[in-house]
C-alpha cells in the first residue's frame, strides 16, 4: 500500500457506499456525491437503500439507510458489486453493511456513535472496532465525527441536536477529500436549499462540509486518494437523472408529440409516488394531476381523461394493479389509449415497498378477466425511461389500447448521466381522426394498426356508444356468439400488430454461439457486464434485452435457434422463462433471486461460466 501522505492513485472507477440510521441522512450526501461526480465528468450508476418503515427505531437494524454509487472513467453499467469504502455512522450500519465491504477496503467509521447503548441495539456484545480481525481485513479509519462536528459548529446558534444534524456533511467531506470530489457544486446546492429560509442551518452545513475535507488535509493518518478521470462522452448537454424523473419527462414529450395535453392520476403508492409529484410541476406545459381517494379511481379518471382527447396516464405499484384490473379491462374492451406505470416492488401484498423485483409481469399480461390482451414494455435503466415512456404512450395513441409501462424499485430510484433529448428530433406520434366526411363507426378499424378511430364526446355527428359490453362493429351492444369471438380475435392481432412497427432487435454480440443471456427491465447493467467480461475472455456469448414483453419481437425467433443455451435473469421466480418456453417449446436456463437486491456482475458471470463449463463436459 501506498503511504506517503496525499499521493493520489489512478483507478478508472470506484464503488462508495454510505449508511447510517434513517435520520442521519445517508441519501442526502449520496446524492450530492453523485452529483459532484457526475459534474465532474464521471459515468454514475446509483443504488438508494432505504427502510420500509417511516421512522424505525434510533440505531436500530431495520432502521438502517444505505446509498450506493459506482463513478468512474469507463462506462459504467451497475451501481457495483461490493464497495470499495463504506461509511458506517452507526454500529448498526456497520453491520448490515460489513459484510459487502471487498477485502482491504476503506472502513470510515463514527466512533462517536458507538455508545454501549448503539452496540446493545445492534446486537454486539462488545465493541467490534477493537476487534482485531476487522483491522487486519479492511483499513479502518476512526473518526470522532459527532465530536468534530460540534467543535466546528462551536459558535452556531443551532442546537446541540441541530449540530449533530450536521455530521453527515462532516462525512461527505472527508469523503470528497479522500475522491479528490469538487465541493463547490456541494456549497452552493446547501445555499439553494437552506440559505434563504434556514440561513443557520445553511452556515452549520458549510461549515461541517469545510471540516471534514479539511480534516483530511490536516489528520495525522496516512493513506491514499484517489484521482478517476473524466469518462469519455457523446458531446452534448447532460443531466443527472432518475427512472422517475426520466418517466416524467418522457410523458410530457409524449403528450406535445401527440399534440395533446396530459392527465396524471394517482394515488400515493412507493416508489411510484414521485411521479406524481414530478408532473404535478409543470402545468405549464399543458399538465394535469389528480391524486385520488384510492387506486381505481385513479385509473378510473385517467381512463375518462383519454375518452375526453388526452393522454391519460396512471402509475402504481404491484398493490394498486391488482386495484386497477377492472378498470383496465374496461379499456381494452372500449379500446381506449391508457399508460399505466407499474413500478415494481417486492410482494406479494405490501412485501417490501422499498426493495425491487420483478414480479409483476405475469399480472400485467393475465391479470384480468376475460381475454384482455395488451402491449407491456419495460424500461432497462433510470435514463431509458424516458424512451419507454414515450413507447408507451406511442403504442397507447396510435394502437388505441392501454399499455402497461413496468419499470422497478431499483431504476425508479437509481440515477445515471442522460444526455438530454434534442425535442426537434424526437419521433412523431400519428394519431388518426376520424374523417368528418363519413358516417362515424365506432369500431372500424385501420387497416395497418387494426386500432379503431376515437371520437371524442362534444362532437356532432360523432355520437357514439361506449361501455364495458360487448359491442359490434356499429358500436351496439350485442350478444351475438360469432360477433364476440370476432371483437375478442381482432383486440388480439391488434396487439399482435404492434409488432411490425418496432425495430430490429439489438444484440451485443455474435447472432449465434454458445450461450444467450435474454433479460428485460433493470437487469440490463448486470446482464451486459458480465456478458462483455465473459466475452473478452473469448466466450461465444451474447445478449439481449427486450424492451416488448407482448408483444414478443419478432426477431427473437431467429435469435433464439442460434444458441445452443439460453439463460434468463429474473428478480423473480421465472416468469419471463415460463413465457419464452410457452412459446418455443425448448428449455431455457433460469437465474432467480427474490432477495429485494439487484443482480450483481459475479452472479450472473458465474452463472453463464458454469453453463459453459458443462457444454464443455
Amino acid at each position: 500500500m501506498i503511504k506517503s501522505k496525499d499521493r493520489f492513485r489512478e483507478i478508472d472507477a470506484v464503488v462508495v457506499r454510505f449508511a447510517g440510521d434513517s435520520g442521519d441522512g445517508m441519501q442526502t450526501v449520496g446524492e450530492q456525491f453523485t452529483d459532484a461526480s457526475a459534474l465532474a465528468g464521471n459515468d454514475i450508476r446509483t443504488l438508494p437503500d432505504f427502510p420500509a418503515e417511516i421512522r424505525a427505531p434510533a440505531g436500530s437494524l431495520p432502521g438502517v439507510s444505505g446509498y450506493q454509487l459506482q463513478f468512474g472513467s469507463r462506462e459504467i453499467l451497475t451501481p457495483g458489486d461490493e464497495p470499495a469504502a463504506l461509511v458506517a455512522m452507526n454500529p448498526a450500519a456497520l453491520k448490515t453493511n460489513v459484510g459487502d465491504l471487498a477485502a482491504n477496503g476503506l472502513l470510515v467509521v463514527n466512533e462517536d456513535a458507538f455508545t454501549k447503548a448503539n452496540l446493545r441495539l445492534a446486537g454486539y456484545d462488545t465493541n467490534p472496532l477493537d476487534d482485531p480481525a476487522l483491522n487486519e481485513r479492511y483499513e479502518v479509519i476512526r473518526l470522532r465525527i459527532s465530536e468534530l462536528t460540534k467543535d466546528a459548529l462551536a459558535d452556531s446558534p443551532l442546537s446541540t441536536r441541530d449540530k449533530l444534524r450536521c455530521k453527515n456533511f462532516f462525512a461527505l467531506g472527508y469523503m470528497f477529500w479522500v475522491y479528490d470530489r469538487p465541493i463547490d457544486p456541494t456549497l452552493e446546492s446547501i445555499q439553494s436549499k437552506w440559505g434563504k429560509r434556514l440561513p443557520d442551518l445553511a452556515d452549520a452545513n458549510t461549515r461541517a462540509l469545510k471540516a471534514g475535507y479539511f480534516l483530511g488535509e490536516t489528520h495525522e493518518i496516512s493513506r491514499n486518494r484517489y484521482q478517476i478521470a473524466r469518462a469519455r462522452t457523446v458531446p452534448g448537454r447532460y443531466r443527472k437523472i432518475s427512472g422517475n424523473d426520466a418517466l416524467v419527462i418522457g410523458l410530457i414529450a409524449a403528450a406535445r408529440q401527440a399534440g395533446k395535453n396530459l392527465c396524471y392520476a394517482g394515488y400515493p403508492i412507493t416508489p411510484a409516488s414521485s411521479i406524481l409529484e414530478g408532473l404535478a410541476r409543470h402545468k405549464n406545459h399543458g399538465v394535469k394531476t389528480i391524486q385520488a381517494e384510492d387506486e381505481i379511481a385513479a385509473v378510473g379518471m385517467a381512463l375518462g381523461a383519454s375518452y375526453a382527447g388526452d393522454l391519460g396516464v396512471t402509475g402504481t405499484s404491484g398493490p394498486g394493479m391488482c386495484l386497477k384490473a377492472e378498470f383496465v379491462g374496461l379499456a381494452v374492451t372500449t379500446e381506449l389509449p391508457l399508460v399505466i406505470i407499474d413500478v415494481q416492488r417486492g410482494g406479494p401484498s405490501t412485501g417490501l415497498p422499498t426493495k425491487t423485483e420483478q414480479s409483476d409481469l405475469l399480472q400485467s399480461l393475465f391479470g384480468r378477466n376475460g381475454e384482455s390482451p395488451l402491449p407491456v414494455i419495460a424500461a432497462s435503466s433510470p435514463a431509458d425511461c424516458f424512451r419507454a415512456a414515450l413507447e408507451a404512450s406511442r403504442i397507447a395513441l396510435e394502437f388505441s389500447t392501454p399499455v402497461v409501462l413496468l419499470s422497478d424499485n431499483y431504476i425508479a430510484n437509481g440515477s445515471e448521466p442522460w444526455l438530454i433529448e434534442d425535442a426537434a428530433k424526437l419521433p412523431a406520434i400519428n394519431v388518426r381522426e376520424p374523417s368528418p366526411d363519413e358516417p362515424y363507426i365506432s369500431y372500424k378499424r385501420d387497416p395497418d394498426t387494426l386500432a379503431r378511430r376515437l371520437a371524442h364526446p362534444g362532437r356532432p355527428g360523432f355520437e357514439h356508444r361506449i361501455g364495458g359490453l360487448e359491442k359490434s362493429e356499429s358500436g351496439s351492444v350485442s350478444y351475438d356468439p360469432e360477433n364476440h369471438e370476432l371483437m375478442t380475435r381482432l383486440r388480439a392481432d391488434k396487439v399482435a400488430a404492434v409488432a411490425k412497427t418496432l425495430p430490429p432487435l439489438a444484440v451485443q454480440g455474435a447472432p449465434e454461439g454458445d450461450v444467450l443471456v435474454i433479460g428485460w427491465g433493470g437487469t440490463q447493467g448486470a446482464i451486459a457486464s458480465a456478458v462483455r467480461r465473459l466475452r473478452d475472455e473469448g466466450h461465444a456469448v451474447s445478449n439481449t434485452h427486450l424492451t416488448h414483453l407482448n408483444p414478443l419481437h419478432p426477431d427473437l425467433d431467429a435469435l433464439v435457434d442460434g444458441f445452443r443455451r439460453i439463460l434468463v435473469p429474473e428478480l423473480n421466480l421465472g416468469q419471463l422463462r415460463l413465457l419464452l418456453a410457452a412459446r418455443y417449446g425448448r428449455s431455457f436456463t433460469g437465474l432467480n433471486k427474490v432477495q429485494g437486491r439487484p443482480f450483481t456482475v459475479a452472479e450472473i458471470h458465474d452463472k453463464i461460466t458454469e453453463i459453459l463449463t458443462s457444454l464443455q463436459s
